[in-house]
């Protein structure tokens, strides 16, 4: 399905969660010499501009990472602070980085990053966003990663992101990443998924947590970003978590909770 666009989504509480695990892991991984591999199912642009006309039409950044109180959340020394400042200070105040510019800001050069993305203006947007930093795939994600893993290096973090528009995802998801598994046991694999009114993400989390038992699965709430907003939360599986995420992820459960606590 190529009808999906994060524009209208970008920077949004979904957002905060994920890129802010995903900023937490890079730097845990990369504190050593050894290079890495990421690899990303569903890219997107990379860069969005928070003042565009779609990214304004939903609301959802204004309700997520541009609140102050919400940005507030991360010193200047975490990694997914750094990755807005340094986004902020190459284009400006209102641009946002998503998944792959938040990977390339924290990864080194003897990192190897792998983005698959196949809307092709999304595509064309990625490849203009990486430059040379990243091979860019305009193709399925899913395909990408069985035909990359075990990558090279072995070290490395899989990031699956898909839309859910397709609705079997949830069910094959859980296959996929067994898969993956299997054929890269050492790599950390991060799933994020939407948590919405009708709890269709539960039998798919209820299947990962059979297949994957040392599994984190970490899931926050927060208020819909408007009237009739079917999305009241978000999820994130994770495969062999880094030593020490646990702490970061009770911190930040703490700090969502905030958003759904009543007086």
């Amino acid at each position: 399905m190529l009808s999906y666009q994060h524009i209208y989504h970008a920077g949004n509480l979904a957002d905060v969660q994920k890129h802010a695990v995903l900023a937490w892991i890079l730097a845990y991984m990369t504190r050593k010499d050894k290079p890495i591999s990421y690899i990303e199912t569903h890219s997107g642009r990379a860069v969005y501009d928070l003042t565009a006309t779609e990214a304004l039409k939903t609301g959802e950044a204004a309700q997520g990472i541009q609140r102050p109180d919400i940005a507030a959340w991360f010193d200047s020394d975490h990694p997914y602070a750094k990755a807005l400042h340094k986004v902020a200070s190459d284009h400006s105040g209102n641009h946002y980085p998503g998944s792959p510019k938040i990977a390339e800001t924290l990864l080194r050069e003897q990192d190897q990053l792998h983005l698959a993305e196949l809307h092709p203006q999304e595509a064309h947007a990625l490849e203009i966003a990486m430059g040379r930093t990243a091979k860019v795939y305009q193709q399925d994600g899913f395909g990408l990663a069985q035909s990359l893993c075990p990558p090279t290096p072995r070290r490395g973090v899989l990031l699956i992101d898909p839309s859910y528009e397709i609705k079997s995802d949830y069910d094959t998801i859980p296959t996929f990443m067994t898969q993956i598994s299997k054929k890269w046991n050492v790599g950390t694999i991060v799933l994020w998924y939407p948590v919405l009114i009708d709890g269709g993400y539960s039998q798919m989390v209820h299947k990962l947590k059979r297949a994957f038992p040392d599994g984190i699965d970490h899931r926050v709430g927060f208020p819909p970003a408007r009237q009739g907003h079917r999305m009241i939360g978000s999820g994130l599986f994770i495969v062999n978590a880094p030593y020490g995420l646990h702490d970061e992820l009770a911190r930040l459960s703490k700090c969502f909770a905030r958003l759904t606590k009543k007086d």
